[in-house]
């Protein structure tokens, strides 16, 4: 029996995606994405990536002080997030989050529109599978 290796990131991107809006409210969010056990959220307009919102980003702003009445993802989300396309191989995506440091690609079509995305966890379940019993 011929097991397929995974080879590009469609292969192991998660395509489930919880996303949030720019003008979603941060009041409750800290404490559904650790409820969740989510460490990044794609920020979207019309279905394609416009920013991101990690775990860090919140700590940042609590840690400001005094905060305004109400903060938005807007206000404290990223805009610099760097993508991946489904065929990116994997190796290229795990050489990426190595080279940036970061826990997390978004997975984008040529358009911009979010399809998934491809975090440390599914890299280490893929690392698990390969070597399941060896």
């Amino acid at each position: 029996m011929t097991v397929l290796r995974p080879s590009t990131v469609a292969d192991v991107m998660t395509r489930q995606v919880v996303t949030v809006f720019e003008e979603d409210s941060l009041d409750g969010l800290e404490e559904g994405m650790k409820w969740l056990r989510f460490r990044h959220l794609p920020v979207v307009d019309d279905g394609k990536l416009v920013g991101l919102l990690t775990e860090r980003d919140l700590l940042r702003w609590a840690i400001r002080g005094p905060r305004a009445e109400r903060t938005f993802v807007a206000d404290v989300m990223n805009r610099h997030v760097t993508t991946v396309a489904p065929d990116t191989p994997v190796a290229r995506a795990a050489e990426l989050m190595l080279e940036r440091k970061i826990d997390c690609l978004p997975v984008v079509e040529g358009d911009g529109k979010l399809v998934g995305i491809v975090t440390t966890a599914d890299l280490l379940r893929l690392v698990t599978t390969l070597y399941e019993g060896g």
